[in-house]
């Protein structure tokens, strides 16, 4: 597996897994403490340090000033793909305030806008965006998986392995239509003809195999 953008946040953690040798590991603003607290150094810090409260030492920090315009986080995703990284998994990103979880939800989308792939860790839920393409689950997958429009409208949506099919749906914005639904233990996925999609699952990031777009 290819090398990924790992981005930590002050939230919960998911206890899914550390970063894999190889990865950039990006700490976002109060990340950085909670990296250390697990033996990480990060590659790079970016953020305006309100919520750490001091100026981290470290060789390699993006400085931001307080007014902003893009959260920590957005900060941390855009460096990552500034270098070029297509895949990215956020951890720290949920279980704080809920503006800030749902402004890493509005992050995912952004990532799949540039072409790339964010998977959102959390304690009770695993999160990521798809836009005009597929995601797929391997085979043994257990329990709930929910599938949301982002923006608006997502047409030719097409669900297959799971208990609740749908065959080139349109889910729209406001309409809860992909809610609850399960994996069978077969190899399942989820794809979007036009438009994107939110998907989420509990059963851990390791399930999941991004296909091509």
């Amino acid at each position: 597996m290819d090398t990924c953008c790992y981005i930590a946040g002050a939230g919960e953690y998911s206890g899914h897994g550390l970063p894999m040798e190889g990865d950039f590991v990006i700490a976002a603003d109060a990340g950085y403490a909670r990296l250390l607290e697990r033996g990480i150094v990060p590659d790079l810090i970016v953020g305006d340090f309100d919520s750490l409260n001091t100026m981290p030492e470290h060789p390699n920090i993006l400085h931001s000033p307080a007014e902003k315009d893009d959260t920590d986080m957005m900060l941390a995703v855009k460096q990552g793909i500034k270098l070029g990284f297509k895949r990215f998994v956020i951890e720290g990103g949920m279980g704080g305030r809920f503006d800030h979880s749902l402004a890493n939800l509005q992050t995912l989308v952004y990532i799949a806008q540039q072409g790339a792939r964010g998977v959102l860790l959390g304690r009770d839920a695993c999160i990521t965006a798809v836009k005009n393409g597929s995601v797929g689950f391997l085979p043994g997958a257990t329990g709930y998986i929910s599938v949301f429009s982002a923006m608006g409208v997502a047409e030719g949506v097409t669900l297959t392995g799971l208990k609740y099919l749908l065959e080139s749906a349109t889910i729209r914005g406001d309409y809860p239509l992909g809610v609850s639904n399960e994996f069978s233990g077969v190899p399942a996925t989820i794809s979007v003809k036009n438009g994107t999609l939110i998907v989420t699952w509990t059963c851990g990031p390791e399930w999941l195999v991004v296909n091509s777009e």
